[in-house]
């Protein structure tokens, strides 16, 4: 049974770096090994919403994720890349980017 696990990120606050930011994860522009990389390791589902230069990530993810995937290059560069845009959180663990969140409340038919 699929997993819901939400995550937390800060954006480095400039307008045109997040527009960028927002460019790169356009339909179609998040590059494909990035996207089977993901898959690979038990996401089924992701989606990233921002306010401001907040980023919140909502997936759902296998049982057994996250599953040992060998890293191509490519992965690597991506989050080079990425690092250009984001901001760790003050909580944050050294080198950490996005932090899992801890759901608080629920109501009605959620997860």
């Amino acid at each position: 049974m699929a997993k819901r696990r939400c995550f937390a990120l800060d954006l480095i606050d400039d307008a045109a770096l997040i527009a960028e930011y927002e460019s790169r994860h356009a339909p179609g522009a998040v590059w494909p090994a990035v996207l089977a990389f993901l898959e690979a390791q038990g996401v089924e589902a992701m989606e990233i919403w921002r306010t401001g230069d907040r980023l919140m990530m909502i997936t759902r993810v296998s049982d057994d994720y996250p599953r040992t995937v060998a890293e191509a290059p490519e992965i690597a560069q991506w989050e080079t890349l990425m690092w250009r845009f984001q901001r760790a959180l003050p909580h944050a663990a050294p080198g950490e980017k996005w932090v899992e969140m801890q759901r608080i409340f629920a109501f009605g038919k959620a997860e």
